[in-house]
């Protein structure tokens, strides 16, 4: 068994699996296990990033201390000595790259914050551009100029939620379509909380030299209280770019996963299985470019 790409502890009940994580249920805790497996695209490819699980819990435990006083988070230690005790003999397969968390109520919907227009946003948009006849630009509810170019920075950070799918894609839907899901209530505190987080984030992000164009939060409800939950602003759900190379116009550089999925479009692999294998200076790229970025936000 690959200890960074599969895990298996059999003293705790497997609470879920995602495309990266394993969790685990200590009764009112969690345990998270980052591996080193690497998704793209809704599906998890068969090559493992060295490391790239030790890089996203190091990045969310920063980032959770960072953000503390926006809102309250799940996040309780990730050091393996306050663990329980039948997880020590675990120590070598988990250390670095898990944490103890609070058992929270998740709340199914992706919180998407964008600061740029790029990705799937910019696709959306272009098309609702070539369909409009000049003025405002409306896309899943939200108003946008018609003179946008690639990657320019919108004039304020927008909320743009989707559905949370376990298995398969997520779909973007709109804030009112959120708050039929949500309640109105909780839905408004789900984007402020959202917004505030990206906005402290990524102003101190662009202090250390890199741009924050986009990223995603979760949450759950914790003793009735708004909770961020799961990871949070790592290479994995943000678009880090590096600011001194930024050019409004087209697509960035960045030291996210943006590069794998460039080389997956580029091999002409047409999104079925079989997930075609990284190249060896593939993995080694990506694998730099995640602890650049932790580098890089972690340091003074």
């Amino acid at each position: 068994m690959n200890e960074s790409w599969e895990f298996e502890i059999s003293e705790y009940p497997k609470y879920a699996r995602g495309k990266v994580r394993e969790i685990y249920d200590l009764g009112d805790k969690l345990l998270f296990i980052a591996s080193d497996r690497i998704s793209a695209f809704d599906y998890v490819l068969p090559t493992p990033i060295p490391d790239k699980g030790k890089v996203l819990t190091a990045m969310s435990v920063f980032w959770f201390d960072f953000l503390e006083d926006v809102v309250p988070n799940h996040f309780i230690t990730a050091n393996v000595d306050d663990f329980p005790e039948p997880l020590q003999k675990h120590r070598q397969m988990i250390e670095g790259r898990s944490m103890l968390v609070k058992k929270c109520e998740r709340i199914d919907i992706e919180c998407i914050v964008r600061g740029y227009i790029t990705g799937s946003l910019f696709k959306e948009y272009t098309a609702e551009l070539d369909d409009s006849f000049g003025g405002e630009v409306v896309v899943n509810g939200i108003k946008f100029p018609d003179n946008l170019r690639e990657s320019e920075q919108l004039p304020q950070a927008i909320f743009t939620p989707s559905t949370k799918a376990d298995s398969g894609h997520d779909e973007n839907i709109s804030f009112d379509e959120m708050s039929k899901t949500t309640g109105g209530q909780l839905a408004e505190e789900l984007r402020n909380a959202s917004i505030s987080l990206y906005t402290k984030a990524a102003d101190y992000a662009r202090t250390h030299g890199i741009i924050i164009a986009d990223t995603k939060f979760e949450f759950g409800i914790h003793d009735g209280a708004l909770t961020l939950i799961d990871e949070v602003l790592s290479p994995d759900s943000s678009r880090f770019w590096p600011a001194d190379e930024y050019e409004v116009g087209k697509s960035q550089k960045s030291f996210d996963k943006q590069f794998v999925r460039d080389w997956l479009k580029s091999s002409g692999w047409n999104k079925q299985p079989p997930v075609p294998a990284l190249p060896d200076d593939i993995v080694e790229k990506t694998a730099a470019k995640y602890q650049r970025a932790l580098e890089i936000l972690t340091k003074g």
